[in-house]
Formats: structure tokens, sequence, C-alpha cells
């Protein structure tokens, strides 16, 4: 690990935090990995543990509007202005352990760090610990930190859970919450309250292993537009007996709109413009298809983000483009589901300067980094909220079993937030 001169790992924090860990890892085991629904008894229990944890230290503890655990020092709880710091509980299906939950307990790590030497923070925190980030579950993604903002959509709302088919607003009032405000648009806070959103994440790439860095700042978050099921229909036959000429091939139009899409990405890269698209989820129906049959239909998921909203806005135009002519040239159609959009987020620079400041104050070298996936700190953006995000080294990526951040990391990560807090200017 690269450390300044002036850092030192504390090693009470160092077994607080890895009890932490361990704790809700053993909460939530799968197969591989762990599984937190969103808006799931189990996303209950880590939020009753981690309440549990921050009474028993005296913080103060109350659940919002949307059912998230909000912490702070007992002269911060009444606070009308403050600092927000925090992420979510949830994760993605047989996922890692720290995708989201590392900055709910970076946060409450400096609570516990300021109680514990009676520092008064500059100004008043508050710690989140969010429900439903991920978009695993139900398709939307930040439906949580959408629901504070006011904008979680009814379209967002009605969408069915992976395992069950009932809706996301069925699932969210099984947890306790009133869903009126939410339905018509009511933000369940108020953002002029918010002085700051700072959020700690674990990277999703290799950019600070390759540095050998342990944390760094973050200065934008892709937005992106998703479909979960884009369908491709065309006309079934035998494989032998169809010639190409009379073909309505859905799965081979698939593979032309996929491929138009690469060299539109590869281009797009080459004018120095920032882009990245998946297709991640592809099938055919299962009970129809065959070796020897020409399939009837073809889904198929995309998945495009980038920093800049008119490169978004130019790819959505471009998909239906090459989708009409695909279609006209191997005589098939297209049909796109509702999309499911987030808009880019740069954080706000004073934010990060402080930050970087921060860094220095506890001896490591300032360094910025764009954010390649989705956060709840883009909602508070894009809401008008000040906002920064921390990274820290992690590696394997994100949403898989092998997360390896380093608790050592995680506390550099941690510290640079609480030097933040404490030393910020105003």
């Amino acid at each position: 690990m690269t450390h300044g001169p002036k850092f030192t790992v504390d090693e009470a924090e160092l077994i607080l935090a890895n009890e932490w860990f361990s704790a809700v890892a053993a909460m939530s085991p799968d197969k591989e990995g762990v599984s937190r629904p969103a808006y799931s008894s189990k996303e209950t229990d880590v939020l009753n543990f981690l309440a549990d944890q921050a009474r028993s230290a005296g913080l103060s503890v109350s659940f919002d509007a949307g059912q998230n655990a909000i912490f702070s020092l007992p002269e911060d709880a009444d606070a009308e202005k403050y600092v927000l710091v925090g992420s979510h509980v949830d994760s993605v299906p047989m996922g890692g352990n720290f995708d989201g939950l590392a900055g709910v307990l970076a946060g409450l790590l400096c609570l516990f760090r300021a109680k514990s030497t009676n520092t008064q923070f500059t100004r008043p925190v508050k710690v989140i610990a969010m429900r439903g980030e991920e978009s695993a579950w139900f398709g939307p993604c930040y439906i949580a930190s959408k629901a504070l903002m006011g904008v979680l959509s009814n379209v967002d709302l009605d969408s069915p859970h992976k395992a069950d088919g009932r809706s996301l607003a069925e699932h969210m009032a099984d947890v306790g919450i009133k869903m009126d405000p939410i339905k018509t648009g009511t933000a369940l806070l108020d953002k002029d309250d918010l002085l700051e959103y700072i959020e700690l994440h674990i990277e999703q790439g290799p950019l600070l292993i390759g540095k050998n860095m342990p944390a760094a700042v973050v200065s934008a978050i892709r937005g992106n537009f998703r479909h979960k099921k884009v369908r491709c229909i065309g006309e079934g036959g035998h494989s032998g007996a169809v010639p190409r000429a009379f073909r309505k091939d859905p799965v081979l139009a698939m593979a032309d709109l996929l491929s138009r899409l690469d060299e539109s990405w590869l281009t797009i890269l080459q004018k120095g413009d920032d882009l990245v698209l998946t297709s991640g989820v592809v099938s055919t129906d299962p009970n129809k298809h065959a070796l020897s049959r020409i399939p009837d239909e073809v889904g198929f998921s995309l998945d495009i983000r980038s920093q800049s909203q008119s490169v978004l806005d130019a790819m959505t135009n471009l998909i239906k483009g090459e989708m009409a002519d695909i279609a006209l040239e191997r005589q098939v159609e297209f049909e796109l589901d509702e999309v499911i959009a987030t808009a880019p987020a740069l954080m706000a620079g004073g934010v990060v300067r402080n930050l970087e400041a921060a860094m220095v104050r506890i001896g490591l070298e300032p360094t910025t980094m764009a954010s390649g996936g989705g956060h709840d700190a883009a909602v508070f953006s894009n809401a008008g909220v000040p906002t920064a995000m921390i990274f820290v080294r992690n590696q394997n990526g994100s949403h898989n079993p092998n997360e390896a951040m380093e608790t050592e990391d995680f506390l550099v990560g941690t510290s640079i937030i609480y030097e933040h807090l404490v030393g910020a200017t105003q």
C-alpha cells in the first residue's frame, strides 16, 4: 500500500471495521458471495444491526420517510443544515460485500471517531444508510435516493421484482414506506437542507490498482440509459431448409446491430468522447429454441453510459436509426421497452478541492478520477446538491463475490472524508 508518512492505521478502527464487514456478510450469504435484495427483510436486518451498533456508541439513530437509517452525533440530530455522508446497503445477487456497504461504514466510522475523541465537525454531519440502489432486483437503479429527491417515476414504481413479479411500489410498502408522497413526486428530503453529499465507494475498475494508490477523489459520474429487454422479432424456420434470401433471422439482425454499435463506439472514442456499451443479457425462448431451428425472436439488453449527455442523446438516435435500417435489410422488427435513464453528474468543484486538500493533510498525493459506474451521488448532484465521492482501491472489480478491498485502504478513504469534515473550508 502507498501511504504517506502522516497516515497510520488505527488498530482499533481496523478491528471494528472488519467486525462490521464480517457481521453483515454473515447476515446475507448466498451460494456465492452475498445477496441483500432491495426492500427486503435482509436489507432491514442490516439497517437494524447498524442502528444497534450506533446506539451502543451513544450516537443518535432515526429512520426517515424512505425507511433509510440516519445516524449522527447527538448534538447534530436536530440540525437543519448538514453534510450528508453515506451509501446503500443492498447488493446485487451473489455479489460482493463491499459495494455500497463500505460507504455506509465509512460514515459511521467518522461518527465513531468524532464521538470517541470528543471532536466537533466544522458543520453538522449526518450519515445515511440507504435502501435499494442496485438495478438487479427491479430494473430501476438509485431507488432510495430518487425517492428522497422526488424523482422516482411511476414507471419505476411499477417495475416487477425479478423473482416474485410484484411491483417495486408493493415491496417498498412492505417495509413500511408510505407511498402516496412518492407516487406524487414529493421529495422525502429537502435538498436545501444538504450542505453537501459525500459517498465513499470501492473502485469498480483497475485504475487505482495500476497506480498503486489506496484512494482517490471522483470528479464525475457517467450517466446512462438502459433497456432491460429489446425484442427482435423474425420468423422461425428449419435451419437446413430456408435459404438466406428468405430468412427473417432475429439473431443475425441483433448481431448486425451490436456490431454496428461497436463500430460507432470506437469512432466516438477516437474523437475523444466518452462511451461504454454493454449487452449483458441475450436469450431466445428456451421452450422453443433448438440447434436445428431458426429462432422467431431474440431478446437482449442494452446499457449505454457516458460522461456526456450529448453523446447519450446521439446514441439514442443512432440506435433507433440502425434498428430501422436493419429491420428493412433483415425483414425483422425491433421493439424497445421503456428506457431507464440517469443523467451524467459532475462533482462539485469546491468539495473536490477540499477533499484533495484533505488527502494532502493526511500525507497522500491528491488524485482525481472519473467513475464508470453509477451511484446515488449522481442523483444528489443532478438535484443541485454539492456532491463528491471517494473511491477506494479494490481488486477484482465489483458486483461479484471476489471484491477484494483491503480494510487498510478503506480506512485511508474514511480518513480523507473525516479530515474533510473536521477541517473543510466552509
